[in-house]
């Protein structure tokens, strides 16, 4: 599992190293003492784990981790207790308070593990449904439910074959495909991501779903077409 860590206390990050080294399989990528650099690092890298402080300089820890999608598996490193809520609402494993003994260090790590295999083993095999937060609380979503996925800003909406009120849920549709099972969904636009069983017709660079919903097919997506077309005339 590799991680990275991100705190403006050089010795906090010297503790971090040092703990880090005491753990088999655990790899340490890299470590910023830069709130805004380690932002810009997580965009373009993917991170198992990621240790972070909260209280920093220009970007909180929680300014941080709100702005990642997909998110790695965060575990939160500080010397406020006020700030532990806020923490776990954002969806993390776990709240280290400094100074953090090296036990309660391992046993944090040991979840991230367990977590880890969890979605490397587990969810790929489940295929059925995704679970997404929407007003507060956690929503599950059949896969075979969904007519079709539209971006809206910075949230998301799913719209359902069995409902009129689209699911809202705080999300990009790049975080939410790499939830997605890509033999059962679809990219087709910068905006849309469509169910490929869904899809009745394409015509002039537009989707037709069989709810008689249209969405277009941008330029980047046209190999979307050629897909679709080579699994219509080859279903088996």
């Amino acid at each position: 599992m590799n991680c990275i860590a991100i705190d403006d206390e050089p010795l906090a990050l010297d503790i971090l190293k040092n703990y880090i080294k005491q753990i088999p399989n655990l790899a340490l990528i890299r470590t910023f003492d830069d709130a805004i650099e380690g932002a810009a690092y997580l965009k373009e890298h993917k991170v198992d784990l990621l240790f972070v402080d909260i209280n920093m300089p220009d970007l909180s820890g929680l300014e941080l981790v709100a702005a990642l999608d997909p998110k790695p598996i965060i575990i939160f490193t500080t010397a406020h207790k006020k700030f532990a809520l806020e923490g776990f609402e954002l969806e993390a494993l776990d709240y280290l308070l400094k100074p953090t003994p090296f036990e309660r260090f391992e046993k944090a790590v040991n979840r991230a593990f367990e977590q880890l295999t969890f979605k490397k083993i587990i969810l790929p095999a489940v295929s059925e449904s995704i679970i997404v937060r929407s007003e507060y609380k956690m929503v599950k979503i059949e896969l075979a439910d969904v007519d079709y996925i539209e971006a809206m800003e910075d949230y998301i909406k799913i719209h359902l074959i069995s409902s009129a009120h689209p699911v809202l849920t705080l999300r990009s549709l790049k975080g939410i495909f790499e939830q997605l099972p890509k033999t059962q969904f679809s990219r087709i636009h910068r905006s849309y991501i469509v169910p490929d069983a869904q899809v009745r017709s394409i015509q002039n660079k537009k989707v037709r779903l069989a709810s008689g919903k249209e969405l277009p097919v941008s330029d980047s997506y046209l190999d979307f077409i050629e897909k679709w077309k080579t699994r219509k005339d080859n279903p088996n």
